[in-house]
C-alpha cells in the first residue's frame, strides 16, 4: 500500500487537476496526491477507517518529506485548506483506533505547524470549543484533548491565545478534570502541563485568577486521587509549574484534604511504592492536603518524582518560609526528606532535598521537633554519597545544609552525644575541605567553623578529629592564587582570563579559613577554661602528657599552621590591597595563641616582632581604620598589638628593676592609647614632638618603638627617633607635666641611648633635660636596660657619667655575673672585655671606677670584675693601662686599709678581691723598662701595705684573705728584680705579724697523722710552704736579718712524703719538696726556719758520726728522702716530676757536703739503675723529656755507675738523632746540653 495514490477513485474524475500532486521520489516515479479526494475520503462515512488511517499516514509522510510541495497546494485555496483541517478535526470525535486517532493528530498538527505564519488559530480553537460544547461523552472527548496537548506543545503561540482569548474553553479544560476516567484526566492535565510551560514557563501567570484558583483546587482533588502513573507525573508536572507563583502556593496550602480524600485502601502510588499514607482519613480538615501529596511523592519509587516533590516543597518555602516552614514540619516532610538522603545517590534529587531542608531550618520548630537530630546521621551519609558525584553542586549544598543545623541547633540539644557521631561528621567535613572544586570546600570550611563550637563537641572531646580539621584546611593554603592578576602580569606570569575569578575564589576561602581558625582558638579558649574538658577521663595519665588526643596537641598544632601556614598566606594578600576582614581575623588568631600557649609565646612573640609585625598592624590601622572605618579591624589590631607588647616586656626585660605597677601601667597606657593611634609610621616623628593632652598617645608610641627596637625591627631612623625622644623630654619638662611613668622614661632612655650613634651629640641644653629627666626617677636600676649602647651613652657625657657611670657599670657586670652560669661564660667574658676595652679608650677614668667597684662593690660583681681585670692584665692591654692600674691599686689598698681600720666588719668582705687583684697585677707581664722605674716604688709600697694588711688586719682563721695575700707576698719575692728583692725579703722578715700568721698555718698541719678539720685549706697550706721556700732563699743570698724564725717539724715532713705521699695531694707534695729543696741548699740551718727532728731520723742519742754529720736530717732521713724521691720520679705529674729533680739535686749537693761517701753510695744504688731503665722504657717521647735528662746529668755529675756509655748515653744520642733538635722545646735542648757537657 505503500506504493499506491492518494486518489478516490470513484470522485477523483471530478476534480480540478490542480488539487493534484505527484510527489518524485529519489528512485524516479513517485506517488500521486489530490486533496480533494483527500477530503472526501476523510467524509464518506462508509470508507474503511484502514483506508483512511493509510490516506493520514502518507500525508503525514509527504509532509516530512516534501513540506514545500504541499504547502504550494494548498496555498491555492486557503478555504480548501481550512475545510480540510476542520474535516480532521471531527474525526477525533469518531470511533477511530489509537493509532488512526494519533496519526490524524499528528497530520492536524504538521498542518498547523506548516501554516501557523499563515492561518489564523482561533478558527481550530473554535472548532475544538465547539466539540468540548456538544454533548459527547468524556472517552469520545479525548482524542481532542490529546490534540490539544499536541497543538499547545508544537505550534508557537496557540498557548498564549488559548489561555488569554478563551476563557470559556479553559473552564471546559477544568471542567473535564471531574471525568471519573483517569486516562481523559491524564489528557486534560496534561494539555493544562502545556499551557503552563509555553513562554518559558511563564503560562500560569496569565490565566484569569479565578481560573487559576479553580485549576489549584481540581489540582488536588485530582492528584488526591489518580491511580495511574502517568497521571500522577502529568499532576506532579502541572503541580511544579504552579507553585512557582505565589498566589498559586496560596490557594494550594490552603485547601484542605478531608472532601477531596479517596479511600484508604485505594492505591495512589505506583507499583514501586513501598506503602501508602495510612491515616490520610484521619487528617484534620484544616489540614493541607498539598504536603501530603508531597510525601507521596517522596514514597514514590520513582526518582524523577521524588525530585519534583523536592523541588515543589522548596518553591513552596520560598514564597514565604514564615508561612509554610510550620506548615511543611508539622506534616514531617523533614523526617520524609531525611530518608530520602539516606537511601538516595541521585545528583538532583540530592541537591533538592538539601535545598529543601535549608528552607526548613529557617523555622525555629525544626530544631524543637529534633527533626535535626533525627537526620543528622543521613545527612552526613549523603554527603559523603554527594562527594563521589560529578556535579559538586550537590555536596555544596549539602555542606551549606549542614551549616545552617550546626549553626541554629540550640545548645541544649546536643548533635553528637557519642565520639562515633562527631567523628563521622568531622571526617565528612574534613572530605568536603579536600574537595577538587574550591567552592565545595570553602562551604565544607563554613561547616567546620560551626562544627568548632562547644555544644557540638562530644564527651569526651575529640581533640584530634579538631586537629586533623584544622590540619586539612591548612593544606590547600598552598594551592590558593593569592596575588592580584595585574600583580602577576608584571612578575611575567601570564594567566587565563578566569585568573580574577580564581583569585577571588581564593580569597573567599582564605577568608572563610581564617574565620574557622578563629572558631578554632575560641573553642580551645572555652575547653582550657573547663579542666573537665581539658583532658580525656579515658586516657591513661601517663599518657596525658604531650598526647595526640589533648588539648595542649591541639593548640600546638594551632600555634604551628599559624606559624608557619597561615601567616604567610595572608600576607601573600597583603601584596595588593589589603582585605580588613582577612586582617581582622588574623590578628585576632594571633590574638589568642597569647593565651592558648603562654610558655611558647616568648620566642613567637620575638619571630613576630622580627618579622616585621608591629609595622604592619600600625599600617594596618592606618590604611584601614582611620575615620573609624573597620571598628572590628582595629580593636583586633589593638589586642594583638597590646598582648605583644606586653609578651615582650614580662619575658624579655629585667624583671628585678620592674614592678608590677610598672606592668599594669604600661597595659593600662596601650589599652587606652592604641585604639587611638591611626596614623601612619611617618607621622609619628611630628606626633612625638607635638604637644598635645593627654600624652598617653605619645608614650604609647615610645614605648612601641622601645619594644620592636629590643628586638631588632627599627620603625623609624634612628635619627628621627632620637631627636623626637629628645624634644619630647624636653617638652614635658617645659608645660611642667608630672613626672613621666618609670616604663616610659626606661623606654625612652634606651631609645637614645641605641640610636646615639647615627644621632648628633646633645647640646648642653637638651642634655641638661635628659639629667633632669634621669633624676626624676629615685631609682636609676629602675631605668637600667641591659645593652652596651647604654654604658656608651652614659660615659659619652661627663655630667651623666658623674651620676650614673659607676651605676651603670655596676648594673652591666651585676647582670653579667647573674647570666654567666647559664649562658656561655667565655663568650660573654670576652663580650665584655671588647666593651671595656673600647669604653676605656675613650674614657679612662672607666678603670678608676672598676678598681673603686672592686673595693666597694657588692661580692658577686667585684668577683666579676676581678675576672675582667684579669683577662686585661694577662696581655689585653697595653702596659700604659697596667701602670694606671698599679697606681690606682697603691691608692685603693691605702684606702681600703682606712677604711678597715675605721670600719672592720664593713671593709673585710672587699679585702680578699683588693688583695686577688694585687696578686693578679703583680703576675702579669712586667712592664717594659722604660716605665719601671716609675713603678717600682709604687710597687714597694703596695708590698709595705699587703704585709701590713696580713699583719695587722688578718686573723689565722680567715683563710680567704691569707690565700691571696700569701700569693702576693710570694708573687713579690719570686718576680722582684735582682737590685730589689731585698728590700722585698726584708720587709717580710722584719714583720712579726707576718712570722706569727705562717707559725700558725704550718703549725696547724705539721701532725703526721691525716689532718684534723680545723686544719687550713690545702692551698693556704702550699702558698705559706712556697713563701717560706723563698724566704729561706733570698735571706741566705741577701743575709738578711731575721727577727723570728719559724719552727717547722722535719721529721713530719719526711714522714708524710715518705708514707704518706699516696694519700696526699701532688700540689701539696711539690710544696713540701719545694720547701725541702730551700732547706736542703741551706745545709737545713737557715735563721728563717728552726727544723725540729726526732729519734726516727737521726737515731739515739749520743748520735753515730753519720747521722751527727747529717743532722738534722740523720742517716736514715737521707736514706728515706732518697726512696720517696726515687718513687716520685716515676710519677707522670709534670711539676711533681719537675720540682723532684730539683730536691734529688739539692739532697745529693747536701750529702756531698756533709759526707761524700755516703753522696756517692746514694747514686750507686740499684735504685737509680732501675730507675733509669723504667725511664727508658717508656718511649722517646719520655726519654727526652728534660726532668729525665737532667737526672741522668746529675747520676753523671755524681758518680754513679748505673750510667752507661753504652747503651745508656748512645740511647739518648739516637733517640735526639731520630726526632731532631729543632723538635726540643727550649728547656729540653738546655738540659741535653747540660748532659752532653757532664
Amino acid at each position: 500500500m505503500a506504493s499506491t495514490d492518494i486518489v478516490y477513485e470513484q470522485v477523483h474524475f471530478r476534480h480540478d487537476p490542480k488539487w493534484s500532486v505527484r510527489l518524485r521520489s529519489a528512485e524516479g516515479g513517485g506517488l500521486l496526491l489530490c486533496v480533494a479526494c483527500a477530503i472526501e475520503m476523510m467524509e464518506t462515512e462508509e470508507m474503511p477507517s484502514v483506508r483512511k488511517c493509510f490516506a493520514l499516514s502518507s500525508i503525514s509522510g509527504f509532509l516530512k518529506r516534501s513540506a514545500g510541495a504541499l504547502r504550494e497546494l494548498f496555498r491555492q485555496d486557503h478555504r480548501v485548506t481550512l475545510h480540510f483541517i476542520t474535516t480532521l478535526i471531527d474525526l477525533n470525535c469518531l470511533n477511530f483506533s489509537d493509532s488512526c486517532l494519533c496519526v490524524c493528530d499528528s497530520v492536524l498538527v504538521q498542518l498547523l505547524l506548516e501554516f501557523h505564519n499563515e492561518l489564523p488559530f482561533h478558527f481550530v480553537l473554535d472548532e475544538v470549543h465547539k466539540q468540548l460544547s456538544g454533548q459527547l461523552s468524556g472517552k469520545r472527548l479525548l482524542p481532542t484533548f490529546n490534540f490539544l496537548g499536541n497543538l499547545v506543545k508544537t505550534v508557537p503561540n496557540v498557548g498564549h491565545s488559548f489561555i488569554t482569548q478563551y476563557g470559556p474553553l479553559l473552564d471546559h479544560l477544568c471542567s473535564a478534570l471531574a471525568y471519573p476516567d483517569e486516562a481523559l484526566k491524564t489528557s486534560v492535565v496534561h494539555v493544562w502541563l502545556q499551557l503552563m510551560q509555553m513562554s518559558g514557563d511563564a503560562g500560569a501567570q496569565y490565566l484569569p485568577i479565578a481560573t487559576r484558583d479553580r485549576l489549584c483546587t481540581l489540582l488536588l482533588q485530582t492528584f488526591s486521587n489518580a491511580s495511574s502513573a502517568q497521571l500522577i507525573k502529568n499532576c506532579a508536572g502541572l503541580l511544579w509549574q504552579l507553585v512557582k507563583y505565589e498566589e498559586a502556593v496560596s490557594v494550594l496550602m490552603s485547601s484542605s484534604g478531608g472532601p477531596l480524600m479517596c479511600d484508604a485502601d485505594e492505591d495512589v502510588l505506583t507499583n514501586n511504592s513501598p506503602s501508602l499514607i495510612q491515616d490520610q482519613e484521619q487528617q484534620p480538615t484544616d489540614h493541607s492536603l498539598l504536603p501530603l501529596l508531597l510525601k507521596k511523592l517522596l514514597l514514590s519509587g520513582d526518582e524523577s518524582l521524588q525530585v519534583t516533590s523536592a523541588k515543589c516543597i522548596a518553591a513552596i518555602l520560598v514564597h514565604s518560609p514564615s508561612q509554610y516552614c510550620a506548615l511543611c514540619i508539622k506534616a514531617d516532610l523533614p523526617g520524609f526528606l531525611f530518608d530520602r538522603l539516606a537511601s538516595s545517590s541521585s545528583e538532583m534529587l540530592l541537591w533538592s532535598i538539601y535545598s529543601c531542608l535549608v528552607l526548613l531550618t529557617e523555622e525555629p520548630l525544626f530544631f524543637s521537633q529534633c527533626h535535626s537530630v533525627y537526620g543528622i546521621e543521613s545527612l552526613v551519609r549523603s554527603l559523603k554519597e554527594a562527594l563521589q558525584l560529578s556535579n559538586l553542586e550537590a555536596p555544596k549544598q549539602g555542606f551549606l545544609l549542614l551549616t545552617e543545623i550546626l549553626e541554629r541547633q540550640p545548645p541544649g540539644v546536643h548533635l553528637f552525644p557519642s565520639a562515633s557521631g562527631f567523628v563521622a561528621v568531622s571526617e565528612a567535613v574534613k572530605a568536603g575541605v579536600s574537595s577538587s572544586c574550591l567552592l565545595v570546600a570553602a562551604q565544607a570550611v563554613k561547616a567546620a567553623t560551626a562544627l568548632f563550637r562547644l555544644n557540638h563537641q562530644s564527651r569526651p572531646v575529640q581533640y584530634q578529629q579538631l586537629e586533623e580539621l584544622v590540619e586539612a584546611i591548612s593544606s590547600r593554603f598552598p594551592e590558593l592564587i593569592l596575588t592580584s592578576p595585574s600583580l602577576r602580569r608584571s612578575m611575567g606570569n601570564k594567566r587565563s582570563s578566569d585568573s580574577s575569578s580564581q583569585t577571588f575564589r581564593s580569597k573567599g576561602f582564605l577568608l572563610q579559613a581564617l574565620i574557622c581558625f578563629q572558631a578554632a582558638c575560641r573553642l580551645a579558649e572555652e575547653c582550657a577554661s573547663e579542666p573537665a574538658l581539658m583532658k580525656n577521663p579515658f586516657t591513661a595519665p601517663y599518657k596525658h602528657s604531650g598526647a595526640q588526643d589533648s588539648l595542649e596537641s591541639v593548640c600546638q598544632c594551632l600555634l604551628r599552621c599559624c606559624d608557619s601556614v597561615w601567616i604567610p598566606a595572608v600576607l601573600r594578600t597583603c601584596d595588593g590591597p589589603p582585605s580588613a576582614q582577612i586582617l581582622e581575623s588574623l590578628y585576632s588568631i594571633l590574638c589568642s595563641q597569647f593565651v592558648l600557649l603562654p610558655s611558647l609565646m616568648p620566642q613567637f612573640a620575638k619571630k613576630l616582632v622580627s618579622s616585621g609585625f608591629y609595622r604592619l598592624a600600625v599600617e594596618h590601622k592606618a590604611l584601614l581604620c582611620s575615620g573609624n572605618r573597620n571598628p572590628n579591624l582595629n580593636a583586633a589590631c589593638c589586642g594583638f598589638l597590646q598582648k605583644l607588647s606586653m609578651c615582650l616586656l614580662f619575658h624579655f626585660e629585667n624583671n628585678a628593676s620592674i614592678s608590677q605597677d610598672d606592668f599594669d601601667e604600661v597595659e593600662t597606657l596601650l589599652q587606652c592609647s592604641l585604639p587611638a593611634l591611626r596614623c601612619h609610621l611617618s607621622d609619628w616623628p611630628s606626633l612625638l614632638c607635638e604637644y598635645q593632652e593627654p600624652r598617653a598617645v605619645q608614650y604609647c608610641l615610645v614605648m612601641m618603638l622601645y619594644l620592636a627596637l629590643k628586638q631588632g625591627d627599627r620603625l623609624l631612623p634612628d635619627q628621627a627617633v632620637f631627636s623626637s625622644v629628645v624634644v619630647l623630654l624636653q617638652s614635658v619638662q617645659e608645660q611642667g607635666d608630672c613626672v613621666l611613668p618609670r616604663s616610659v622614661l626606661r623606654s625612652a632612655l634606651y631609645l637614645l641611648a641605641v640610636t646615639q650613634d647615627r644621632s648628633p651629640s646633645l647640646d648642653g641644653a637638651h642634655l641638661n633635660y635628659v639629667s633632669k629627666a634621669l633624676s626624676s626617677c629615685q631609682s636609676f636600676a629602675s631605668l637600667y636596660s641591659h645593652h652596651p649602647a647604654l654604658l656608651h651613652f652614659i660615659w659619652r657625657y661627663p655630667e651623666l657619667a658623674q651620676k650614673y657611670g659607676a651605676l651603670v657599670l655596676e648594673l652591666w657586670l651585676a647582670k653579667k655575673s647573674q647570666t654567666g652560669a647559664r649562658q656561655d661564660t667565655v663568650l660573654r667574658l670576652q663580650l665584655t672585655i671588647v666593651l671595656l676595652l673600647a669604653l676605656m679608650e675613650k674614657h679612662p677614668n672607666v678603670m678608676l671606677t672598676l678598681l673603686d667597684m672592686v673595693v666597694g662593690g657588692q661580692a658577686p660583681v667585684a668577683e666579676h670584675v676581678l675576672h675582667v681585670l684579669k683577662v686585661l692584665l694577662l696581655g689585653q692591654m697595653c702596659s700604659d693601662y697596667a701602670a694606671c692600674i698599679t697606681h690606682s691599686k697603691l691608692l685603693v689598698l691605702q684606702n681600703k686599709l682606712i677604711s678597715t681600720q675605721l670600719h672592720p666588719s664593713a671593709a673585710a668582705s672587699s679585702l680578699p678581691v683588693v688583695l686577688k687583684l694585687l696578686c693578679l697585677t703583680q703576675a702579669s707581664d712586667p712592664p717594659s723598662p722604660s716605665i719601671y722605674s716609675n713603678m717600682e716604688g709604687v710597687c714597694f709600697k703596695l708590698l709595705y701595705h699587703a704585709v701590713s694588711s696580713v699583719a695587722g688586719m688578718l686573723k689565722p682563721t680567715d683563710t680567704e684573705s691569707l690565700l691571696p695575700a700569701f700569693n702576693f707576698l710570694q708573687c713579690c719575692l719570686r718576680l722582684s728584680p735582682a737590685h730589689s728583692s731585698d728590700r722585698a725579703v726584708s720587709v717580710l722578715l722584719s714583720n712579726r705579724g707576718l712570722m706569727d700568721q705562717l707559725q700558725t698555718v704550718v703549725s696547724s698541719s705539721s701532725t703526721p697523722s691525716p689532718p684534723p678539720p680545723s686544719c687550713p685549706p690545702l692551698a693556704l697550706l702550699c702558698c705559706s710552704h712556697l713563701l717560706l721556700s723563698s724566704l729561706i732563699t733570698l735571706q741566705r743570698v741577701h743575709s738578711t736579718q731575721v727577727h723570728k724564725s719559724i719552727i717547722w717539724s722535719l721529721d713530719t715532713a719526711v714522714h708524710r712524703l715518705f708514707c704518706q705521699k699516696r694519700n696526699t695531694d701532688n700540689l701539696l707534695l711539690v710544696s713540701y719538696l719545694r720547701m725541702l729543696q730551700a732547706l736542703l741548699d741551706a745545709d737545713l740551718a737557715s735563721p728563717v726556719v728552726c727544723l725540729s727532728t726526732g729519734p726516727g731520723l737521726v737515731g739515739p742519742r749520743p748520735l753515730a758520726p753519720e747521722d751527727g754529720a747529717l743532722y738534722p736530717l740523720g742517716s736514715t732521713g737521707a736514706q728515706c728522702l732518697l726512696i720517696t724521691l726515687s718513687g716520685l720520679l716515676m710519677q707522670k705529674h709534670e711539676l711533681l716530676l719537675r720540682t723532684s729533680v730539683n730536691c734529688l739535686n739539692s739532697l745529693l749537693g747536701f750529702l756531698k757536703r756533709k759526707n761524700p761517701d755516703l753522696a756517692k753510695q746514694a747514686v750507686c744504688q740499684p735504685w737509680s739503675q732501675f730507675l733509669l731503665y723504667c725511664n727508658f722504657s717508656s718511649g722517646e717521647k719520655c726519654l727526652l723529656h728534660p726532668a729525665l735528662l737532667r737526672l741522668i746529668t746529675l747520676l753523671l755529675q755524681y758518680g754513679s755507675t748505673a750510667v752507661l756509655w753504652e747503651p745508656d748515653l748512645l740511647h739518648v744520642i739516637d733517640t735526639v738523632e731520630r726526632s731532631g733538635i729543632k723538635e726540643l722545646n727550649h728547656e729540653a735542648a738546655r738540659a741535653l746540653r747540660s748532659l752532653l757537657a757532664q
